[in-house]
């Protein structure tokens, strides 16, 4: 990140949510006959701000930022901001699919970062703040690769989709003070002036999936 007092600084992104796509993915309902927990993994830029957002769906069990992507086993978080690692920064979301499902999953990535921005978000610039969607099986791969085109097809953003699809790879969790950070130090400068304004926004799109 930029450093601790611009780190997650993004600039506001277009809003899809009247968007048939983003109808459809959010009229994907949970299947509450799959009691199996899963896992989805993102990339949306900074970790911190990806790992609030998801924290607040109903149904998501647990969301641990890492390191994924790259070529370079058990990374430093120092050694991921050189952009040499390969690495992005994102987050394991383990959910229960009987209660959110993949799809509603796909509806809040969309929404929780703006995936026509190469390799940043706002002011975090490099390849470790990339838009990702790591699948982690084929099903996933094929619902991200079909939103994306139905997307673009609907040009529901101004500029073409830039987010890769690739195989889940080896995930590194981050340092013990990057896990809940917003959560952690909510009173800190950028999580009060740009980590809780995305957020409200977040929680307004999905005011039906908000845990209690």
């Amino acid at each position: 990140m930029v450093g601790l007092g611009t780190a997650c600084a993004q600039e506001p992104h277009q809003d899809i949510s009247n968007s048939s796509s983003f109808k459809e993915m959010t009229g994907k309902k949970a299947d509450p006959k799959n009691k199996k927990l899963e896992t989805a993994t993102f990339a949306t830029g900074c970790f911190w701000c990806t790992e609030a957002k998801f924290q607040q769906l109903d149904g998501v069990k647990s969301v641990t930022s890492g390191y994924t992507g790259g070529k370079v086993a058990n990374p430093s978080y120092d050694d991921v901001c050189t952009g040499n690692t390969g690495h992005a920064e994102a987050c394991n979301i383990v959910y229960d699919p009987s209660v959110i499902s993949y799809d509603e999953l796909l509806a809040a990535f969309f929404t929780a970062h703006d995936p026509t921005q190469l390799n940043r978000q706002g002011n975090d610039v490099g390849t470790q703040y990339r838009s990702a969607i790591f699948y982690n099986n084929a099903e996933q791969k094929q619902k991200a690769e079909y939103y994306i085109a139905k997307l673009n097809q609907e040009k529901a953003y101004h500029s073409k989709i830039v987010t890769q699809v690739n195989a889940a790879a080896p995930f590194y969790k981050a340092e013990n003070y990057h896990q809940n950070y917003y959560k952690l130090n909510p009173n800190q400068g950028y999580c009060k002036y740009v980590i809780q304004p995305e957020l409200e926004k977040f929680k307004k799109v999905f005011k039906d999936k908000i845990k209690k």
